[in-house]
């Protein structure tokens, strides 16, 4: 065997062996659960069944799953890259254990999860007294503010 060969042969063999990890720890952690819009995929990891039940507990698990709030609405690429982003961002985490516990909500995703409370209740913001909301107009849009155990009673 040649060198050229030798080198083809290893080139695939480490392919393979990666391909076959991937492909095992996508089905050992449920991978393909995070393509579908079933909660349930949220607490493969164990770190987030508190907010599984606390969110199954509120009054959104009636009107909204995790994706309505934590991904954009509207643009379905954008929707998939956030998934994609948060998805590795998440399993790296997990994996590497290098998260804060409780889990906090990092300022991109919590922007995300603001707009999706404006995009549902829009005709109840567009009639609230900005004074009644402690008199800001970014109070107002900051419903996490004052409404931050609406979802998952954290």
């Amino acid at each position: 065997m040649n060198s050229k060969n030798a080198l083809s042969t290893a080139v695939f063999v480490l392919l393979g062996i990666l391909i076959g990890l991937g492909a095992y720890s996508f089905i050992y952690a449920k991978g393909y659960s995070y393509l579908s819009d079933d909660p349930k995929a949220c607490i493969n990891c164990h770190i987030m069944q508190s907010n599984y039940d606390s969110w199954s507990k509120s009054g959104h698990q009636y009107v909204a799953k995790c994706n309505d709030c934590h991904l954009p609405h509207g643009n379905m690429a954008a929707k998939y890259a956030v998934k994609a982003m948060n998805g590795f961002a998440h399993g790296w985490a997990f994996t590497s254990q290098k998260f804060h516990e409780p889990i906090q909500i990092k300022e991109h995703s919590r922007n995300i999860a603001l707009k999706s409370c404006l995009a549902c209740h829009q005709p109840m913001v567009q009639s609230m007294d900005i004074g009644a909301h402690q008199g800001t107009e970014e109070n107002v849009k900051n419903c996490l503010h004052c409404h931050r155990s609406v979802g998952h009673g954290q």
